[in-house]
């Protein structure tokens, strides 16, 4: 792990400010920061098993309602009744809907291209599909923050409905006052508790919601990461292979020119994986219980050539 470049050491795009590891891991990597995740951070992680506790962190799939993103259809469950068996079949199951992965090809940095610096031919060939992350794995050791807990214990609790960008000082507090080591090739899980606000909601306020996140979403303020570069380096310097929050855009709502895209920086720049709306809160419960913050993590996408996001099928495992 010592032997890859510092975040201050990654060379810039051509023409702009902004840091790239499109060769760090090799001209033709598709796996982005999963490379952090070896066989030895594969074996660590099983060691993280104590308990045999398993907690889900996902939604049902279609979750919440209504949905976010205006462009993504409503997902249909059909229910097939024969004589002896019962068969399903699902129309408009938006791969970026419920629990979910942001794939390498989601995200492109303007006219520089996606991860690696691909354009769109090349993805229309396949790169940068999902699938590889399905064959290689998701499987490494996962850590939770817990924002949310922290905040609420100082009697600062996280307004839900304001912005509240979390940056690299606070997720290092947050992990100090857990008790918790960050080791290269952990998965950061970021507790704000956002999604348990939305879910409280009136169906009326949640409707208003998705409909600014949909139209316009400088009308929209919710907690998420701090996009700006001290964060994103404290992430890489880390060796994060991936992260994802408990909010539907992960980084903090609005967002400010100024500061940057985090979608940008960490998916397109650094090869990141960036989850979203992922169910902390049963997770929480259990490693407050067991006094630590660290689990076997599962997490594969669908192995679905091409895709560019897929449901998380996440489990934490103590």
């Amino acid at each position: 792990m010592n032997s890859y470049p510092t975040f201050a050491e990654l060379p810039f795009v051509d023409g702009t400010s902004e840091r790239h590891a499109w060769t760090v891991f090799g001209h033709d990597d598709e796996l982005g920061c999963l490379n952090f995740v070896g066989p030895e951070q594969v074996v660590a992680a099983s060691r993280e098993v104590e308990r045999g506790r398993v907690v889900n962190l996902n939604l049902a799939l279609g979750e919440p309602q209504p949905q976010f993103w205006a462009s993504r259809p409503v997902m249909q469950h059909t229910r097939i009744v024969k004589r002896n068996v019962r068969d399903d079949e699902i129309d408009h199951l938006g791969m970026q809907t419920s629990t979910q992965w942001d794939g390498l090809g989601h995200q492109r940095f303007r006219e520089h291209g996606y991860f690696g610096g691909r354009q769109e031919a090349e993805l229309d060939r396949g790169e940068l599909g999902i699938e590889r992350w399905a064959q290689r794995g998701m499987i490494a050791r996962g850590v939770l923050a817990d924002v949310a807990a922290y905040q609420h214990a100082r009697g600062e609790p996280i307004p839900q409905d304001h912005r509240f960008p979390i940056n690299a000082e606070m997720l290092s507090d947050v992990l100090r006052h857990q008790g918790t080591t960050l080791r290269p090739g952990d998965v950061l899980l970021v507790r704000t508790g956002w999604l348990r606000w939305y879910t409280t909601l009136e169906a009326t306020r949640r409707q208003e919601l998705a409909t600014l996140l949909a139209e316009d979403r400088t009308r929209i303020a919710l907690p998420g990461l701090d996009p700006r570069l001290d964060t994103i380096a404290w992430l890489w310097d880390n060796r994060i292979a991936a992260t994802a929050f408990d909010n539907p855009t992960a980084e903090t709502l609005p967002y400010i020119r100024e500061h940057g895209w985090g979608h940008i920086r960490l998916i397109a720049l650094l090869g990141l994986p960036l989850g979203e709306l992922w169910q902390l809160d049963d997770l929480a419960s259990v490693c407050q219980d067991e006094g630590r913050y660290s689990f076997l993590l599962s997490a594969p996408p669908l192995n679905l050539p091409g895709g560019v996001g897929s449901p998380a099928n996440a489990y934490a495992v103590l």
